[in-house]
């Protein structure tokens, strides 16, 4: 059974200037290959062999590059926005050709996910129209925290970790959630998630416990480079 991924390949790449003056982020190498081909690659592998790439910033340079994505093994189609739609609003322009469920991811995220085992798990028994990824973020506190109750210290937690959870930029939607979103308008993935929780639409949560990195930064380009460098993604 074909399945379709659409990949956010459309923002400026702002961070990473001057890089992105010369091609758009989702082309930039890392080692050998753009971050884009080795998304290609991973959903391949996983069993997604239709491809969207909703693109924008210079479209051009995506679309020459991948062809139609026979050497990938993939179908591989180019959706073009005319003008800013957000993380979100470019899938209004696929109405047409999303018909079943479908995963979304954005153009600058390199992970080991089994993008399968996530499709199987927002698509199995549930009804629920939107699966968001999470991962979990550790960043160390390099101070004690000072717990006190009035003018007296209680006790003193010495450099606790800081635990956050970060939406992953992977996401499976069924075709019913584009009703959520509304038309030729700029519209972030976080407000549909708002739009969804306020209508008292359910929005369930997978945690990645693979290896994940969002590349949209400088220092993480550059350990992107490291990683790949030392076979992550053979």
């Amino acid at each position: 059974m074909s399945r379709t991924a659409v990949i956010l390949s459309g923002g400026l790449g702002v961070r990473l200037k001057p890089f992105t003056n010369i091609m758009p982020k989702p082309l930039l190498p890392i080692g050998e290959k753009a971050i884009l081909e080795i998304q290609i690659e991973k959903l391949r592998s996983c069993g997604f062999d239709n491809i969207i790439l909703a693109t924008n910033y210079k479209s051009d340079y995506i679309e020459n590059f991948f062809g139609d994505g026979s050497k990938y093994g993939v179908k591989l189609t180019v959706s073009k926005e005319y003008k800013p739609l957000g993380t979100v609003g470019p899938l209004t322009l696929l109405r047409e050709r999303l018909s079943e469920s479908f995963l979304v991811m954005n153009g600058d995220i390199l992970t080991e996910l089994n993008f399968s085992d996530f499709y199987e798990y927002a698509t199995g028994d549930s009804k629920d129209i939107m699966t968001v990824a999470i991962k979990k973020i550790v960043t160390p506190y390099d101070f004690g925290n000072i717990e006190f109750h009035g003018n007296y210290i209680t006790n003193i937690v010495e450099k606790p970790d800081i635990v956050t959870y970060a939406l992953a930029g992977i996401y499976v939607m069924r075709p019913d959630v584009l009703e959520y979103i509304p038309e030729d308008t700029y519209y972030g993935m976080d407000q549909l998630i708002l739009r969804l929780l306020e209508s008292n639409i359910g929005v369930k949560k997978y945690e990645i416990e693979e290896y994940w990195l969002d590349v949209g930064r400088e220092g993480d380009f550059e350990k992107a480079q490291i990683l790949y460098g030392e076979k992550a993604y053979e």
